[in-house]
């Protein structure tokens, strides 16, 4: 039996571009090496990050891994409290349809409710 009172509360927020640099990739990664410890995750999807949603991405012209599929990893790993910023939508005119997997659609006050509520928050 599992003791959920030393079980925390971590976000990350993942706020990069899919390629250009490891961030998105740190960001998953470090994220996925919580959820093994049985902690809970909010993992959020802001500003350029949500670009890492979007549909029909390749990234082997580049030498680089896909990230699109990264909804499927997190929820592999029992993380099922994934976000995605509403106006980092509408600031780049992406819609809902053009991400590539289904998301919890947040505003910028639940966000901040997701953040007070954190024990610990990890802005990549």
């Amino acid at each position: 039996m599992i003791n959920n009172s030393h079980r925390q509360t971590i976000t990350f927020i993942s706020r990069t571009p899919p390629y250009g640099s490891d961030r998105a990739q740190l960001c998953l990664d470090t994220a996925l090496a919580a959820a093994v410890f049985d902690q809970e995750i909010n993992y959020v999807f802001y500003s350029d990050g949500v670009l890492q949603l979007l549909n029909n991405q390749n990234a082997d012209a580049i030498d680089c891994k896909t990230l699109r599929n990264i909804t499927e990893t997190l929820g592999l790993y029992g993380i099922k409290n994934i976000f995605v910023d509403r106006g980092s939508l509408q600031q780049r005119d992406i819609h809902e349809d053009d991400l590539a997997t289904a998301v919890q659609f947040i505003d910028a006050e639940r966000l901040a409710e997701i953040i007070d509520k954190s024990h610990a928050v990890f802005n990549l």
